[in-house]
């Protein structure tokens, strides 16, 4: 039976869990011989895994409540049904006014998204995948990652190291599995999603020195993951799409194998918050300037940390020799212009990129294949391009 999220549900999120566990579980077993199950433990999401597949009823029909917000005139309407569950979600305070510990108790995009497929009856086919978690060793500490496995297909499978988003403060390899499951069902891929250590509590450039960590991990242990070592690529969203580009510069600069590809969506590129798009989209929703503000006050240790390139990739003096790059953004965001300038700079430095910004959805719109076509036309593009560098 599934349930609706409510904000009032009482941890519904976990309560879910404990209740489709022994029906949606799937474990492996590790190299240390130590079985972990890893559920579909991201269950408020659940209902979405294998919306890569697309929805039976795709959401095209889906008619919002009100107008469209002052801030997002050209919102589509799918779009904003998904704001509108997800404003409802969050009472109280905006995230940004909230500690960061009350802040990852907040409601997701993903239930958003969830319960928009519940109100309207949106079903999907399942994900082809399976998932197993590992535990990743890192400098003072290990890392959770969740290692996705086609079901399909044949070893050594092409790899993908993917980051989740939440500026580097909130969310989770759950609030993100939607993502990494799409991508490992249509690349045919094993994904690995880096759970990396998030701030307050972990300072620049820890989330960022996890993420490398993670990326050689996985290169180290490609044989038992049944990866190709030389088929690699690097994806992430918003902070993660930040630390994908950052992994693949600081390869070069380590004199680590490169990843073959490197998937950047929406990525967090700058610290100028007075760009075209900060100014034109400051209070939309769920991503707008006071809430970067605040993800950079968590994460950073001071101002002086953003004038690193791992930070502000647009500040970044050299390009060259990095991977073969698809940028893709959103227009309602506040990311939008340094997302893109950043894709403008790899091209200049001569690494080949395809990038596109889609019009009428707002940052976090990749993972909502289940209702958004946009997202499924970004999916698409990602995975096209991906295959492309996994087949050369």
């Amino acid at each position: 039976m599934r349930e609706r999220i409510s904000q009032n549900s009482g941890l519904p999120m976990f309560f879910l869990a404990f209740v489709v566990l022994f029906t949606v579980s799937c474990s492996q077993t590790n190299e240390d011989q130590a079985t972990e199950t890893e559920t579909t433990e991201q269950v408020a999401n659940a209902d979405m895994d294998g919306m890569q597949n697309g929805a039976m009823n795709n959401g095209e029909n889906l008619e919002p409540k009100g107008p469209a917000p002052a801030w997002g005139p050209t919102i589509t309407d799918p779009m904003q049904v998904v704001i509108e569950e997800l404003d409802s979600l969050i009472t109280g305070p905006p995230l940004f006014e909230r500690s960061a510990q009350q802040a990852r108790q907040a409601a997701t995009p993903a239930d958003a998204v969830k319960n928009v497929m519940m109100d309207n009856n949106i079903e999907v086919a399942p994900a082809k995948v399976d998932t197993t978690g590992r535990t990743v060793p890192v400098e003072g500490g290990n890392i959770h990652v969740r290692v996705y496995t086609p079901q399909g297909g044949s070893a050594p499978y092409s790899g993908i190291v993917y980051y989740h988003g939440g500026g580097w403060v909130i969310a989770s390899i759950d609030a993100y599995d939607a993502s990494a499951r799409a991508l490992a069902d249509k690349t045919g891929a094993v994904v690995v999603s880096v759970g990396y250590r998030q701030a307050p509590e972990y300072k620049f450039p820890t989330a960022h020195n996890d993420s490398f960590a993670a990326y050689k991990w996985v290169l180290n242990n490609a044989q038992s993951l049944q990866i190709n070592p030389d088929k690699i690529a690097v994806a992430g969203e918003s902070a993660g799409g930040n630390l994908a580009a950052a992994v693949s510069m600081m390869a070069r600069d380590n004199n680590v194998k490169l990843p073959i590809h490197q998937l950047l969506v929406y990525p967090i590129a700058g610290y100028d918050f007075n760009t075209e798009s900060y100014n034109k989209y400051a209070e939309a929703h769920p991503l707008n300037k006071p809430f970067m503000k605040w993800f950079f006050e968590k994460y950073l240790n001071s101002p002086k940390d953003a004038d690193s390139p791992l930070i502000s990739l647009v500040k970044a003096k050299n390009l060259k020799n990095l991977p073969p790059a698809t940028v893709i953004n959103a227009q309602i965001d506040p990311l939008q212009t340094e997302g893109q300038m950043y894709a403008d700079m790899l091209q200049k430095a001569g690494i080949p990129v395809r990038t596109k910004v889609y019009d009428g959805v707002t940052h976090e719109f990749f993972g909502m294949a289940a209702v958004l076509p946009q997202a499924r036309e970004a999916q698409s593009m990602a995975v096209e391009e991906l295959k492309k560098a996994f087949n050369k």
